[in-house]
């Protein structure tokens, strides 16, 4: 028996082929193409006939010297909001096929905050206004063309693609409430600000929960793709809650870290109405594929991104990771004395803002090249210590460990750092590609493989994962900064 996990990225597609024991047979990876349009209105797209063609090329090379009646699921997860219009008959797109991260929905965005109440709102949707929302990029379409809607329904990148396999209209839960128009508590899409902005109350498809099938394998498609008509297939949504549940964050109290360009932090929490304390908290809330409970997250947009930042001014090609680690590594112990805020693409949680830029505070002529990096190590620590309290605060549940993965596993005095700055433990599961085995384990328990996500994890094979853990005194100087220096000026770069 095999299973099929497909990852739809910002900047890869992937696809990879799993047995029952969540071993990874066969990997395959391809570009995720943008294309950019320039002027005066410029906007970002992808091409969603060219995301099929790669997922279906990608899907035939795995299958080619299989059984074709041996992959039993499919399982879908993508980035979260972005999405597009297709035809409610034929499936055809309708519209481009809009990046989760274009700020060219700011104008929507802000119609559609004066025209809702912001508590009303997150209460229902358990996330904030943004021009990242599904129902700005709704709204520009709708302006962009005005016949781009008429008769048409908003898919999620991963509804686009189980779509094309399937002939379904389907979205799951933790991808339709990044929509900002989906009701977690009902279930059910805002029909009525739907209609509010003018839109149909059809404009979105059947949601379901994550990791429920939404159909089989059309016959053409899976002759095609090496697969059976029996094929199941689902979404299993965004595509950080599908990592955290191939590291086994399944639990309250479990916390997934991925450590990229951004840094995101994921937890679990009984779920429950949502309301003032929720929403300035500053993270994000969706429901969780467990039954029963909802899952919280926050993200720091420039993470990994502030050392490839410092990489290209200084001169990538003489500083690469393993001169970082080793430059960083000679340092003493502790606080390196500045303090840097990692605001290059504005702050996440718990302070989202867009407006507020970085700093360094505190250099001088003794510092070097090094500290310079240490001071971005202990930054990042610093934002992901905000949104970890803040975590602690709505969750009412203690963070005492968390389950990291991603790039920025490689740079170890990072690690430290971070371990030190938040007195948590580190867990390094050994999991390269946890958003595929997470979406291969959904799309499993979809097609009644397993009975729950949880049944999916214990029967993975998974090793122990090594575990960084902190010095006491050097914790205590750390906290020291970060109550006495970080916090104050941070509250000072937030009025700027």
């Amino acid at each position: 028996m095999w299973m099929i996990g497909i990852d739809m990225g910002t900047t890869h597609t992937k696809a990879a082929l799993f047995d029952e024991c969540g071993r990874m047979i066969a990997q395959r990876s391809r570009a995720t193409q943008v294309k950019a349009k320039s002027g005066p209105s410029a906007y970002s797209t992808f091409d969603p006939e060219e995301m099929w063609s790669s997922v279906a090329d990608m899907i035939s090379d795995l299958t080619a010297h299989l059984d074709e009646k041996s992959v039993v699921s499919i399982g879908i997860a993508s980035m979260a909001e972005s999405g597009l219009f297709v035809d409610r008959k034929s499936g055809r797109p309708q519209s481009p096929l809009l990046p989760w991260y274009d700020p060219c929905t700011v104008p929507q965005a802000e119609h559609i905050k004066s025209e809702t109440d912001e508590l009303e709102q997150f209460r229902k949707t358990g996330l904030g206004n943004s021009f990242k929302v599904g129902l700005a990029k709704m709204l520009w379409l709708k302006d962009w063309s005005k016949e781009t809607y008429a008769d048409c329904v908003w898919l999620s990148v991963a509804g686009y693609i189980a779509y094309q396999l399937t002939g379904k209209l389907a979205a799951d839960y933790t991808l339709a409430a990044r929509t900002y128009a989906f009701d977690l508590s009902r279930r059910a899409w805002d029909t009525a600000l739907l209609r509010q902005f003018g839109l149909p109350e059809g404009v979105c498809p059947m949601a379901v929960p994550s990791g429920t099938a939404i159909g089989t394998v059309l016959p053409g498609v899976a002759e095609r793709l090496g697969l059976s008509t029996d094929t199941s297939v689902s979404i299993a949504g965004h595509d950080h809650v599908a990592a955290a549940i191939a590291v086994g964050a399944l639990d309250e109290g479990d916390v997934y870290n991925s450590m990229g360009t951004a840094e995101t932090l994921v937890g679990i929490m009984q779920e429950r109405p949502l309301g003032r304390e929720e929403l300035l908290s500053g993270l994000s809330y969706g429901l969780h594929p467990v039954s029963g409970r909802m899952f919280w997250m926050g993200g720091n947009p420039s993470s990994g991104g502030s050392i490839e930042w410092l990489r290209g001014i200084i001169g990538s090609e003489t500083l690469d990771y393993s001169r970082i680690q080793e430059e960083t590594e000679q340092l003493p112990s502790g606080p390196s004395g500045i303090v840097y805020f990692p605001y290059l693409s504005g702050s996440g949680a718990p302070t989202p803002s867009s407006d507020v830029r970085g700093a360094f505070i505190g250099l001088d002529k003794r510092h070097g090249r090094g500290d310079l990096l240490k001071s971005l190590f202990e930054g990042n620590a610093y934002q992901l210590e905000s949104m970890r309290r803040s975590a602690e605060e709505v969750a009412k549940i203690p963070i005492s460990r968390l389950l990291v993965i991603g790039g920025g596993v490689r740079m170890r005095p990072w690690l430290h750092v971070k371990a030190a700055v938040s007195g948590t433990e580190l867990v390094l599961p050994p999991i390269q590609e946890a958003t595929l085995l997470g979406a291969a384990m959904l799309g499993a328990v979809g097609a009644g493989v397993f009975g729950s996500a949880k049944e999916a994890y214990d029967a993975l094979e998974a090793e122990q994962g090594e575990v960084i853990g902190f010095d006491l005194q050097e914790h205590v100087a750390y906290r020291q900064v970060y109550e006495e220096r970080f916090l104050p000026i941070q509250r000072e770069l937030m009025r700027w």
